[in-house]
């Protein structure tokens, strides 16, 4: 299974802009189901679906069903495989685990901590459509166009709202700017993801959605989550510190969303909708 996979990026610096390839993470999304004994009878349920870069797979999902109790040692395993009744593009997302009969599972108490799904797998386009129709389409009747220049700003912005950081260094930023560059909301905290979260929260509590006419900064890399969220909330440019994954660029290029990374004093990475950055090639990735 691949991890890595090429992208035609166009990259930017202060002098100029130029089309070149780029390799980025893969990230898919893994079905961890159960076969596991209820009533008397074997059926088999999806526990969770979680974001990875392929690889180690049954290591993870061990990993991932000792770490929640479900298992405490390898006696509690019969057999572990991919799924292979399913679209042959899925094959390798979907893993289903035979648990031994003495585990006793109650899957109502279960399903309130894990993210699941009644479909057979959401891996390749069918899954990123599929999670694509649960959120807004905002950003695909967005055609807003940004100077390079408001871009270079953004990160030293952020910085100086970022009173943790400055202390510790341990904690992760994000801030919401408008279409000049001016900040108008940031926050912090130790999950990527719980930043994010804190930032949309408070846009919703001032009535501020759908942020169709904002940037999203990120101090991080980009995950598949953290542009869900994006879309959701209407935001149509999505700037960071760090590198997208496989399926961040593709749910950012499916929803219209202008996806740059690797922002450093001199230089960025765009990976989608290039023709909304000014003085950039007119083309999209």
């Amino acid at each position: 299974m691949n991890k890595v996979k090429n992208h035609k990026i166009l990259k930017i610096n202060k002098l100029n802009s130029k089309s070149k390839n780029d390799l980025i993470v893969v990230e898919e999304p893994l079905q961890i189901k159960l076969h596991h004994i209820q009533n008397g009878e074997w059926v088999e349920n999806t526990l969770s679906i979680t974001m990875r870069t392929p690889g180690n797979d049954f290591d993870l999902v061990i990993g991932f069903l000792f770490n929640e109790n479900i298992i405490s040692s390898n006696q509690d395993i019969l057999q572990i495989r991919y799924c292979n009744n399913t679209k042959e593009e899925e094959k390798q997302n979907i893993i289903i685990v035979k648990l031994s009969p003495n585990i006793t599972l109650d899957f109502n108490k279960l399903n309130k901590h894990f993210y699941t799904t009644s479909s057979c797998g959401v891996c390749g386009k069918t899954g990123v459509d599929f999670i694509t129709r649960q959120f807004n389409e905002t950003g695909k009747k967005n055609d807003h166009r940004i100077s390079r220049e408001i871009l270079w700003e953004l990160g030293d912005k952020l910085i100086q709202k970022q009173t943790v950081f400055k202390f510790t260094g341990g904690i992760h930023g994000c801030a919401l700017f408008d279409l000049k560059g001016e900040l108008l909301l940031a926050k912090e905290d130790i999950g990527r993801h719980n930043a994010l979260d804190k930032l949309i929260g408070e846009a919703f509590l001032n009535e501020l959605l759908p942020l169709n006419n904002h940037i999203l900064f990120l101090s991080g890399r980009i995950s598949f989550e953290l542009v869900q969220k994006a879309v959701k909330a209407g935001i149509p440019f999505i700037v960071a510190v760090g590198a997208p994954s496989s399926l961040s660029v593709q749910l950012a290029h499916a929803n219209n969303i202008t996806l740059t990374g690797f922002h450093k004093e001199n230089s960025f990475n765009v990976y989608t909708h290039t023709e909304r950055i000014i003085d950039t090639i007119p083309k999209s990735v």
